[in-house]
């Protein structure tokens, strides 16, 4: 007979080909093998990786280890210390010592044991990380936008399609209630035909990670003490006073990765690399797939996309400190005569997205309680009172149902378990994401573009369609 495997040993298809493999006495076994004590059998069990500890991989990880159908097996970052958090909090959770910590993602991702992984990390690592998780077989649960560059969203999308695996994006707005309910309101033409759709995004640059009052305690030795990093650039006193050398407990030659070599300056690495073009893409880049994500799928827009792209914007010196745009406003032009404002930084957009129709309109964002003003702290308003009432439409209305999520976490296991696809796969995450790449493209060469959708391609500008891709630094590369 063959030696048994422990549970803790195999993953849930590690299980399944050993079970068909090897001759078991069903009576040795015990009974949560097979589920008949109300835990999760080991084939069920999905044996999950965390790539990314920074803004979003804390909080994904802990939604996943309330899950008692999934085991966090492995974590990866650059960063030593916040490996060891990462590795601390999920041994915490099981009060055992078996989370393995990686460095290299590669070396994570080829553990056989492993089902899925979430990865949590700077925007311009998200094309090379995704798509070898793919071509492993990897279940993944990715954050938003879905890539650096509209090629490297098409790269992903190709692999996951290539590879049949299941792929959420952390586009969670979409298993919220209130978003379900905007998007059905829309999708069922209550508010009659859309005219107009507006998407309220943040402006500016906001320092997530709390290292800004140091720096500016440092700067504030010069005469002009500087406090705007969107104004500080190279060859000027407050520059040199930012630069410095690279902590010993992270691998910065290797978090820059595929993208240009930088000077270290620790105000736009962790959290804040999305204020720097050579890693983000900004609050537009960062929240696309948020709003945009919602005002698409009211308007059924998941695999479409504009025609027409023009965006104004305001932007600091190239070579800044934070240098992406802090301001901006991209009208697009949608099939059916549909136009829609993306804009940052103008009174009149509000944050949230809001469709407006021949007979009615539809406003959606989250809940913000600090507000008095009740549809605001609610996160929904409506041109009709009736449609305020309840979490969802009254079930007659319903001719359009939408997909409805249990939970954004909670749907992505249910989807790897089930090989049905999860509430934001990956073309919708490309196509969501599309818009707010193009805007930024326009704003950047100065003028309108004319985009096909289906061969994603822009008409007639050069280069503007050099900005649908990037270059690599060496040995970098996407495959």
């Amino acid at each position: 007979m063959k030696k048994f495997l422990s549970t803790k040993q195999v993953g849930r298809r590690q299980f399944l080909k050993a079970a068909g493999a090897a001759i078991v006495l069903p009576a040795i076994l015990p009974s949560s093998v097979f589920g008949r004590d109300g835990k999760t059998p080991p084939s069920g069990k999905i044996n999950l990786g965390v790539l990314g500890w920074g803004m979003q991989g804390p909080g994904n990880t802990q939604a996943f280890l309330a899950e008692d159908d999934c085991r966090v097996v492995a974590a990866c970052d650059l960063d030593k210390i916040h490996l060891q958090s990462a590795v601390d909090t999920v041994n915490d959770h099981y009060g055992s010592k078996d989370c393995a910590a990686y460095h290299d993602y590669r070396e994570m991702m080829a553990r056989p044991d492993l089902d899925a992984v979430m990865i949590a990390i700077p925007d311009h690592w998200h094309a090379l990380a995704a798509t070898e998780a793919a071509r492993r077989k990897l279940d993944i649960y990715g954050e938003k936008p879905l890539a650096k560059t509209i090629a490297e969203q098409q790269a992903i999308v190709r692999a996951v399609e290539k590879n049949k695996i299941i792929w959420q994006t952390g586009s969670w707005q979409r298993s919220q209630p209130t978003f379900h309910k905007a998007a059905e309101i829309v999708r069922n033409g209550l508010i009659g035909d859309i005219t107009r759709v507006e998407v309220g995004l943040p402006a500016g640059h906001h320092d997530f990670a709390g290292t800004a009052p140091e720096l500016a305690q440092r700067l504030s030795a010069l005469p002009d003490k500087p406090t705007d990093f969107s104004k500080i650039t190279p060859g000027t006193d407050a520059w040199k006073i930012a630069v410095s050398e690279p902590p010993a407990e992270l691998d910065y030659e290797t978090w820059i990765g595929p993208s240009k070599m930088e000077p270290y300056i620790k105000q736009r690495v962790h959290m804040d690399w999305r204020w720097n073009y050579n890693t983000g893409g900004g609050q537009l880049l960062d929240w696309i797939g948020h709003h945009c994500d919602i005002a698409h799928w009211g308007m059924d827009c998941d695999l479409s996309g504009p025609s027409e792209i023009e965006g104004h914007g305001e932007f600091p010196a190239p070579d800044a400190l934070w240098n992406t745009c802090t301001k901006y406003r991209i009208e697009l032009k949608y099939p059916r005569n549909i136009t829609m404002i993306i804009a940052g930084g103008h009174s009149d957009i509000k944050m949230g997205t809001k469709w407006i129709g021949t007979e009615g309109w539809v406003w959606v964002n989250r809940p913000n309680d600090s507000s008095t003003d009740k549809a605001i702290a609610a996160g929904f308003d409506c041109s009709n009172p009736e449609w305020k009432k309840g979490k969802s439409l009254p079930e007659e209305l319903r001719k359009v149902k939408l997909y409805e999520s249990p939970g954004h976490w909670r749907n992505f296991l249910d989807c790897v378990k089930s090989r049905q696809p999860a509430i934001a796969p990956v073309e919708t995450a490309h196509h969501s994401a599309i818009p707010g790449h193009l805007g930024l493209i326009s704003m950047l060469v100065g003028r309108k573009l004319t985009w096909d959708v289906k061969s994603e391609k822009i008409h007639g500008d050069h280069a503007a369609s050099k900005l649908l891709s990037r270059t690599y630094r060496a040995p970098w590369h996407l495959a």
